[in-house]
C-alpha cells in the first residue's frame, strides 16, 4: 500500500498540480498586495474609505454589515481581472501564435504532398507500358 501511494504521489501530474498550488498561492498574495495596497486606496480617493466594511442596515436592533461582502466581492472582481489581464490574456495569445505557426506547417505539408503526388502520378505515366495506346496523345484531340 505503502509502494502504490508512492507510485500515486510520484505522478507526473500529481507534482504539476502541486506546484501549481504553491504558485498559485505566491501568484494570489502578489494580486493581493497589489490590490490592498495600489488599488483600493484609488477607491478610497472616490469614495472616501479604504474599504466598505462599515456599510451595515439595521432591523430591530440587529446590525447587518453587508460591507464586508461588498469589500471581499470588490477585491474577488480585481483578483479576476488582474489575473485575466496577466495569464489568461498573454497565454491566449502565445496559444495563438504557437497554432498559427502549426497552420503554417500543415500548409506547406499539403503543399509538399501534392507536388509529390503530381511527381509521382508523372514518373507512373512515364514509365508506364511501352505501347502508345497506354500514353495519352500530346497536343491531338480525338472527337
Amino acid at each position: 500500500m505503502i509502494k502504490e501511494f508512492r507510485e500515486f504521489i510520484m505522478r507526473g501530474n500529481v507534482v504539476d498540480l502541486a506546484v501549481a498550488v504553491v504558485i498559485g498561492a505566491a501568484f494570489g498574495a502578489v494580486v493581493k498586495s497589489l490590490v490592498d495596497n495600489l488599488i483600493m486606496p484609488l477607491i478610497a480617493l472616490l469614495f472616501g474609505k479604504p474599504n466598505f466594511n462599515d456599510l451595515k442596515f439595521t432591523i430591530n436592533e440587529t446590525d447587518f454589515v453587508y460591507g464586508f461582502v461588498v469589500t471581499a466581492l470588490v477585491n474577488f472582481l480585481l483578483i479576476a481581472l488582474a489575473i485575466f489581464l496577466f495569464i489568461v490574456k498573454p497565454m491566449n495569445v502565445i496559444n495563438e501564435r504557437l497554432s498559427k505557426g502549426k497552420e503554417e506547417e500543415e500548409e506547406e505539408d499539403t503543399e509538399l504532398d501534392v507536388l509529390n503526388q503530381i511527381r509521382d502520378s508523372l514518373r507512373a505515366i512515364e514509365s508506364g507500358p511501352s505501347d502508345s495506346s497506354a500514353k495519352p496523345a500530346s497536343g491531338s484531340n480525338d472527337s
